[in-house]
C-alpha cells in the first residue's frame, strides 16, 4: 500500500445478500467500472444511522427495492482494501477500504420492482444467479469477502 495511504481508515458500509424465492442472489453492474464485474447492493452508514437502518436505505437507493423480508443480519464485519490504483480516487480519498455489515433479504417482489434508473445511478444491469456463481462475478479485491459470504449464505440457505 501507498505509504500516504495506509492509515486511512476502513469506511464503515453494509452489504445485501437479495435473494429471490428460488435463492438466486442479485448482483448488478456497476457504471463506473467497464469490465465485466457484478456485485450485491451495498453502500456506506450516514453519521447517526444504524447499521440495518442503512441497509435498507442502500438496497433502495440503489435498486428501488422495498419490498424485502430480513432474514439474518450475519454475525461480524467482513473488510476489503481498495486497489492501489482506486485509492485517492474514491469516497474523497478519505478511506483505504470498507468494513461492512451484511444483511440476508428475501425479495418479496416481482422482478418489475427493480428499478436502477434511481435519483444517482450506480448500476447499468442486473440479474439474479446461483450462489456458488458470486465469486466468480466480483472484482478481484471484494473475492475474500465474497467467499466468505458464501459459506455463510450456504449454511442459512441449504
Amino acid at each position: 500500500m501507498i505509504e500516504k495511504f495506509k492509515n486511512l481508515p476502513l469506511r464503515n458500509g453494509v452489504g445485501i445478500i437479495v435473494l429471490n424465492k428460488d435463492n438466486k442472489i442479485l448482483v448488478a453492474k456497476r457504471i463506473d467500472n467497464s469490465k465485466n464485474f457484478w456485485q450485491m447492493p451495498q453502500g456506506g452508514v450516514d453519521d447517526g444511522e444504524d447499521f440495518l437502518s442503512a441497509a435498507y436505505r442502500e438496497l433502495e437507493e440503489e435498486t428501488s427495492i422495498k419490498n424485502v423480508e430480513l432474514i439474518k443480519e450475519l454475525d461480524g464485519m467482513l473488510t476489503y482494501e481498495l486497489p492501489t490504483h482506486l485509492l485517492g480516487k474514491i469516497w474523497k480519498g478519505k478511506y483505504r477500504g470498507q468494513k461492512q455489515k451484511w444483511f440476508i433479504m428475501r425479495f418479496l417482489g416481482n422482478d418489475d420492482d427493480i428499478n436502477l434508473k434511481t435519483d444517482k445511478p450506480e448500476f447499468l444491469d442486473w440479474k439474479w444467479i446461483d450462489l456458488n456463481m458470486i465469486t466468480e462475478v466480483v472484482v478481484d479485491f471484494k473475492k475474500h469477502v465474497y467467499n466468505e459470504l458464501k459459506e455463510k449464505i450456504n449454511k442459512i440457505i441449504n
